[in-house]
């Protein structure tokens, strides 16, 4: 059986999508960031749903790229501290540096993670269905747990001043941030969305470039 190897053309073709495509992603995460579409805030809360294109990026392009996505995410979430974010405005207060690594280094290691489980999914399903949510659940729940586990693990000792707990709804430790967002209906909806959402048009957009 005689096997065919893309041409040159073919080659930078795809290399030429793969760019346009990671850089209209980088840009929804952009528009995300600066308008009401990419964080709900709820008091001292946030709701973000920023990880979406992520997981998109991990279905679509790999855990290179989703990883540099996080990246993205993870930088424009830092950007937030210095915008109006509550929380942010208070972790930045205290260490600019472990709020930075809070902000960016989770976000990074969600999407190179995200895009690995999809990767060993996929592997075993072959009608191409389930691995799509899998994708869109792990990326939400592993940007929940390591930007938890980084917070609880670089701001554990710390007590918010009385003008810091009001800002953020009553909290006056990390630990209790820590367990509101758990525990709260951040969590849940984030997986809900990022499920639907990034399994739906990560798998859509699969297809579509399948048959291109």
């Amino acid at each position: 059986m005689k096997t065919t190897n893309p041409t040159p053309a073919r080659v930078r073709a795809g290399k030429t999508l793969a760019l346009v495509e990671t850089a209209v992603l980088t840009a929804i995460i952009l528009v995300m960031t600066f308008t009401p579409i990419g964080y709900l805030r709820l008091g001292g809360l946030e709701l973000t749903l920023i990880m979406v294109p992520v997981i998109v990026g991990a279905v679509t392009r790999g855990p290179g790229v989703a990883a540099f996505l996080g990246g993205v995410f993870g930088l424009t979430s830092f950007v937030q501290c210095f915008m109006g974010s509550a929380l942010g405005t208070v972790l930045a207060a205290i260490s600019i540096p472990r709020t930075f690594f809070v902000c960016f280094v989770p976000r990074v290691l969600a999407g190179l993670l995200c895009g690995l489980v999809f990767q060993a999914c996929r592997k075993h399903d072959r009608r191409g269905g389930w691995s799509f949510v899998a994708a869109g659940v792990s990326g939400s729940l592993l940007n929940t747990a390591l930007f938890l586990g980084a917070l609880a693990l670089l701001f554990w000792d710390i007590q918010f001043t009385p003008e810091q707990a009001a800002s953020l709804g009553g909290v006056d430790t990390v630990l209790k941030t820590v367990i509101g967002i758990a525990a709260g209906i951040n969590a849940p909806i984030e997986l809900v969305v990022c499920a639907v959402l990034g399994s739906a048009v990560g798998k859509g957009l699969s297809v579509a470039l399948k048959k291109r």
